[in-house]
């Protein structure tokens, strides 16, 4: 495949009840799977639009996996504009006018692919701001209802699929849903931000501040990918708990790393 995995600028990392100034923040990053660090983080008022964000930060040969938080239109033609790739998953509900039902291979049913479809996607009013055709693909999950989580809110109920759209449209539909699972490393990544790095709680409320403990953080990450070779596992961040927790010595986690490199070998 063509380019990098790229997860989307992601307001994942948003400091909510966090205040700068009467202002709440949030963090967004172009994050990379495949290697499991940051690239870059940029910090913004609460009310900015993550879309926009990315919008002002794409750059070419790159594929965007993002979740349907942004699945916009604009934000697809942008991305296909400048020479990239996207894997969105959109909302269950899409609606869009079917061109080409797509044969699925063993592979691809094997996985839980459903359908691999060419459609316009949106109606009548939105789809001029698609200027081609995308590909569309179905793929079964497990159901779930709605979650309550500490706000009281949760997130949304699951159905039994999840429909993906991509401007990529020669890769088998099995990769293109693998790609998407590799969204789930972004997850993993703020997990060990915040638990692993100490970014729970902000050092500091003034923006200079948060922004040396946001980068601080991000070389930290980065010299644990190249002092193991690969990206932070979990076994890896229990390990780093248990060394600064003193219930490991400086000679097991440099055991434990040492395991790591002879494994990429």
């Amino acid at each position: 495949m063509t380019g990098r995995l790229r997860a989307g600028a992601s307001a994942l990392a948003k400091l909510a009840g966090t205040l700068i100034q009467g202002r709440d923040i949030k963090l967004h990053t172009h994050f990379e799977p495949l290697t499991g660090v940051p690239v870059n983080m940029d910090l913004t008022a609460a009310g900015d639009s993550e879309i926009d964000q990315l919008l002002g930060s794409l750059l070419p040969g790159r594929v965007y996996v993002k979740d349907r938080g942004y699945a916009c239109f604009r934000l697809f033609q942008a991305i296909i504009d400048i020479g990239s790739w996207f894997v969105c998953r959109i909302r269950d509900n899409s609606v869009y006018e079917l061109l080409e039902d797509r044969p699925l291979s063993a592979e691809a049913r094997a996985v839980g692919v459903l359908s691999d479809q060419i459609v316009w996607l949106g109606c009548d009013g939105k789809r001029g701001e698609l200027k081609q055709p995308l590909r569309v693909i179905k793929v079964a999950c497990t159901p779930h209802r709605k979650r309550s989580g500490h706000n009281g809110r949760g997130g949304p109920e699951q159905g039994e699929f999840l429909l993906i759209a991509t401007n990529l449209l020669d890769l088998p539909a099995e990769v293109i849903g693998l790609i998407y699972r590799k969204r789930w490393t972004v997850e993993l990544f703020f997990r060990f931000y915040k638990n692993i790095l100490g970014c729970r709680h902000l050092l500091s409320h003034r923006p200079n501040g948060i922004e040396i403990q946001v980068y601080a953080a991000i070389i930290v990450c980065m010299l644990i990918a190249l002092w193991t070779g690969r990206r932070p596992t979990l076994r890896t961040m229990e390990m780093i708990r248990f060394y600064f927790t003193g219930w490991a010595s400086e000679e097991e986690l440099v055991a434990h790393i040492a395991k790591l490199q002879i494994a990429k070998q």
